[in-house]
């Protein structure tokens, strides 16, 4: 037993030793694993001296969950391109909050390139706020064209009508870089299409006739360039150029042609109403008369009451009545032997 138990001993001892080993062995595969992993990337930034270094940054960004590759890419780009007050923190940072760190790396490089006024933290916020870095910093480098109207809403010219009442279709080209100070809250493309376009009709609706504004077309550039209609927004106005100008429809005569059928229609309907009127008040005036008519009727009927009350009071005798009826009949003789001589007369003379 005594010469047992040193023997038990030393075969547990060999092998938790193997343990160990084959554990260790392990780990330091795993820790190759992991190292060969970043080695190609740190590589590439230690031989562009970017800065990089293995466990602070490469691995920190493993375990932060950051794209490491396209941090990596972009510091060995902007240290390439003489850029070097911009640290991995910063790409880190960045890409934390959400943005974009290729876009705003290569703006950055460009605008250092055009020498424009434009710091990390400035493009950063432009990056967060939804912008396109690189158009806005290709812009400012190279001035682009805008469309006025924008053919991509449906709408092809700005129409407008001068004072002679004749309607002009304008197209305008705009030329506009941008201003990268004002980026950030300044408003958009849109804003300059809407105001380049409020201008022109301005101008043109100015004009004492289309003659004018065919004859100097440039007079519709000055007046809207004039104007300021770069306040406030992303871009500077370079120039104001009209591409096209056409003569429309004549928009005066068509108001005054649609008035003077409103009018007809007016006094058509002021003519009929008066027309009814007098049909309303001639039907009045015949049941007056008929109305009239029949109190004579009335009247009438009434007199032969009243004689007949005369004669029982004593009022009227026989000889009065008889008189009265001789009178009756020699007036109505007259009035017949009128009424042939008037006719009769009248064919003679």
């Amino acid at each position: 037993m005594d010469n047992g138990l040193p023997i038990l001993l030393a075969q547990n001892s060999a092998g938790w030793f193997w343990v160990v080993i084959g554990v260790a062995i392990i780990v330091a595969l795993v820790i190759i694993a992991v190292l060969m992993q970043f080695f190609g990337l740190w590589l590439r930034a230690y031989f562009s001296n970017a800065g990089v270094t293995m466990w602070g940054d490469l691995i920190g960004m493993k375990l932060r969950k950051v794209d490491s590759t396209q941090v990596v890419n972009a510091k060995i780009q902007l240290v390439k391109a003489g850029i070097h007050d911009i640290t991995t923190n910063d790409l880190e940072s960045h890409y934390l909050a959400g943005g974009r760190v290729v876009n705003v790396s290569r703006a950055m490089i460009a605008s250092n390139r055009a020498q424009l006024d434009l710091d990390w933290r400035k493009a950063c916020a432009i990056d967060l706020a939804g912008r396109d870095i690189i158009d806005a910093v290709n812009t400012s480098v190279n001035p682009k064209v805008i469309d006025v109207p924008n053919p991509e809403l449906g709408k092809r010219t700005i129409d407008a009508i001068a004072i002679d009442g004749i309607q002009l279709k304008a197209k305008a080209r705009v030329t506009v870089k941008t201003n990268i100070s004002q980026l950030i809250g300044g408003a958009t493309e849109e804003t300059v299409v809407a105001r380049v376009g409020e201008g022109i009709v301005s101008a043109i609706g100015s004009a004492e006739t289309h003659k004018d504004v065919l004859e100097n077309p440039d007079r519709i550039s000055k007046a809207v360039a004039a104007r300021g209609l770069d306040a406030g927004t992303a871009f500077e106005i370079l120039s104001i150029d009209i591409a096209d100008i056409d003569v429309g429809d004549n928009i005066g005569a068509k108001l005054q042609a649609d008035q003077a059928e409103a009018d007809k229609r007016r006094y058509q309907a002021e003519a009929e109403k008066r027309r009814a009127m007098a049909i309303a008040q001639a039907a009045e005036n015949r049941a007056k008369v008929e109305e009239n008519r029949a109190l004579v009727v009335l009247a009438e009927a009434e007199v032969p009451r009243a004689m007949a009350e005369a004669f029982r009071s004593g009022n009227l005798g026989i000889m009065d009545y008889y008189r009265m009826k001789n009178i009756q009949a020699d007036t109505q003789m007259r009035d017949s032997i009128g009424g042939q001589d008037g006719p009769r007369d009248e064919h003679k003379a």
